[in-house]
């Protein structure tokens, strides 16, 4: 009989987490035979995959209608906290039913992690529980006593990086022989191979190219105040930044301000990032923090040279050393502009360089392929 694996995932926006969920279920549905993968659909966040999902026979388990998400605000931490509770509350009585009803083998915790967790200490259930850690954990007083009570329940936890796993051991509240790193599957070969060839309007200018959420995580502010130092040096640059956000207005207001409207482009949420990484001059990231990482994961499959701050956690793990890419001091102006210039001047007088940097980011990012995720997860479960 095979066993039923059940994700549990809801988010406000289309974040890189609800991808990794997809790919982890299809990666057990492609590759085995053993697993009947699910995923809860808490109010059609995962709409954009209905397609994919539908195609891979991969169950969507809808609590409600895709049409609630709209009267939840998305943005801003005390909105978005707001929104998170009324979730929580929602969904305590349905996830509750749902686990006893269906029994399902495995409960793979992504995002709201609280709520399932909650659940674990105040019932006894058959079905394992597995957290995958999305993201560095900010351990607050309250994650901390949730993760103390029900960790002593829980089957294991995962973990983005090897960064992460070793935080978590030092935390000392979990055994931590259930505690194991499990790259995301982030990259579908043939997906991607396919979608950045296709055409975009960029496709025969030089540009940069950067993409995230417009939020401070991203440090976007930063960025532009890099693009403002360089542009009058390399006046035929132009910056593409894909993505949404809270942040949208002010960063508009800021490039604006500094007469860039023709050199830093918005060009809002994008579908298909890769046709913009693949044909960009270099894949720039200012992030004060990741884990991993997916966009520059991506960037290096698409070929394309990357510049990126060495913020906690992932960078560090796909790009050890400067023989990988361009690395900069995070949230440091002066560093990134060194390192913009560096890159620019290497790609006219030096592609040697860029070339042997990009080769060696793509061999080092294969632990990401869906393929290497499916191998380790199936260890992880028959443990």
């Amino acid at each position: 009989m095979k066993k039923k694996i059940y994700y549990w995932s809801p988010s406000l926006v289309n974040i890189a987490t609800n991808k990794a969920v997809v790919n982890s279920a299809c990666s057990l549905k492609k590759y085995s035979k053993s697993y009947e993968a699910s995923i809860i659909n808490f109010f059609g966040e995962f709409k954009d995959y209905y397609e994919k999902l539908k195609f891979d026979k991969i169950d969507l388990i809808d609590f409600y209608s895709n049409k609630f998400h709209k009267y939840l605000p998305r943005h801003g931490f005390f909105k978005s906290r707001f929104s998170f509770i009324v979730i929580y509350i929602l969904s305590f009585f349905p996830l509750l039913y749902l686990i006893t009803k269906k029994k399902p083998d495995f409960l793979i915790i992504h995002l709201i992690t609280s709520l399932p967790l909650t659940l674990l200490i105040l019932f006894k259930f058959k079905t394992k529980f597995v957290l995958r850690i999305s993201g560095f954990p900010k351990l607050g007083l309250a994650r901390k006593l949730l993760w103390k009570l029900s960790f002593k329940k829980i089957y294991c936890i995962t973990c983005p990086t090897e960064a992460t796993k070793n935080y978590i051991i030092s935390l000392n509240i979990i055994d931590k022989s259930k505690i194991f790193t499990l790259y995301d599957p982030i990259i579908d070969v043939s997906k991607i191979s396919k979608l950045r060839n296709e055409k975009n309007i960029y496709q025969n200018k030089n540009y940069i190219f950067a993409a995230g959420r417009l939020t401070k995580q991203k440090n976007f502010e930063l960025m532009i105040d890099g693009f403002n130092e360089i542009h009058k040096q390399f006046s035929d640059i132009q910056l593409v930044l894909a993505g949404e956000g809270e942040l949208e207005k002010k960063l508009k207001n800021k490039v604006k301000n500094l007469n860039l409207e023709n050199k830093i482009i918005f060009i809002g949420y994008e579908k298909n990032i890769y046709r913009y990484m693949y044909k960009s001059l270099c894949f720039l990231s200012t992030s004060l923090w990741e884990d991993p990482g997916f966009v520059i994961i991506e960037a290096a499959f698409c070929n394309t040279p990357i510049i990126s701050s060495d913020c906690e956690n992932g960078p560090k793990e796909i790009l050890p050393s400067n023989d990988y890419g361009y690395i900069f001091e995070s949230n440091n102006l002066v560093s990134l502009k060194e390192k913009l210039r560096e890159f620019l001047n290497d790609n006219v007088k030096n592609k040697k360089i860029v070339y042997n940097k990009k080769m060696n980011c793509l061999k080092n990012i294969n632990k990401f392929s869906i393929f290497r995720h499916y191998l380790a997860f199936r260890k992880i479960l028959e443990k």
